[in-house]
């Protein structure tokens, strides 16, 4: 939420007629004031039993990788994957904050967030296009278009009827808003409370592209990070940097089912 600024007036002199400057929004919520401690243990906490869960899930399918193991075991995996981060989350916002997502980490939508749209198209058409044409001119073997598709086609190749639906569901849906919530709501809006706007935009961008565990794509996910991440700082909410989130991901699906 952007602070309020009042224009104090001097009795004996002039009045000061120039417009104040806005200090900077430092993080989406403005309910919990959570440390930089508390949110990076619950954090592991959490991401080491959604780990578990879904990696026990995984294994029940009898499945050598998620994309043969379909949608429906994809979908029931990040469930579990995401259930224990979502309930930590909510734990810290009863803790130290009111305990509604809107207030403790800026969980609000506007109509103005459509803008995330055009964003999140142009970030996965042109942004992240950009940073990969240096290094595939670099490395072409490591960089090549379809190493850098590889995990999204072949769990794309797998879908089909209502599971194209459940993996619409999962990575347009579900996945912005939990990962949303988790990145910028929590982890930014620690370092970035406690730190600086710079600081906690570039550490939680690298955070979230290093912890996709494809190092392939880290370089693509660190650019969507500090898009994702300006969006919260700029709006002081997620609601833009979810539907950005979202028109991201819906781009990479119809690319990969175009091609």
């Amino acid at each position: 939420m952007r602070p309020t600024v009042g224009v104090e007036l001097a009795p004996v002199e002039s009045p000061d007629v120039s417009t104040p400057s806005l200090p900077p929004i430092r993080t989406a919520g403005d309910g919990a004031d959570i440390s930089i401690r508390d949110a990076v243990l619950t954090w592991a906490a959490a991401w080491f039993a959604g780990a578990l869960l879904g990696s026990a899930i995984f294994a029940a399918s009898g499945a050598d990788s998620v994309a043969e193991a379909g949608p429906g075991w994809l979908a029931a995996g990040a469930l579990a994957q995401w259930a224990p981060m979502v309930f930590a989350i909510w734990y810290l916002g009863k803790r130290f904050g009111e305990g509604l997502l809107s207030r403790d980490f800026g969980m609000v939508f506007r109509p103005a967030d459509l803008l995330g749209v055009p964003l999140g198209v142009i970030t996965q058409l042109v942004l992240v296009r950009l940073v990969y044409v240096p290094l595939e001119s670099l490395w072409p073997e490591v960089f090549r278009t379809d190493k850098i598709e590889e995990r999204a086609r072949a769990t794309y190749e797998s879908a089909q009827g209502g599971g194209l639906v459940l993996l619409v569901l999962v990575v347009v849906v579900g996945a912005p808003l939990v990962e949303e919530l988790v990145y910028r709501g929590l982890l930014q809006g620690a370092f970035t409370r406690r730190l600086n706007d710079w600081i906690g935009l570039v550490v939680v961008a690298a955070w979230f592209a290093v912890i996709h565990f494809q190092p392939v794509e880290i370089p693509g996910l660190a650019m969507v990070g500090l898009v994702l991440g300006l969006c919260a700082i700029r709006t002081g909410r997620l609601g833009l940097s979810v539907v950005t989130h979202m028109a991201f991901n819906a781009t990479g699906l119809v690319l990969v089912a175009s091609s």
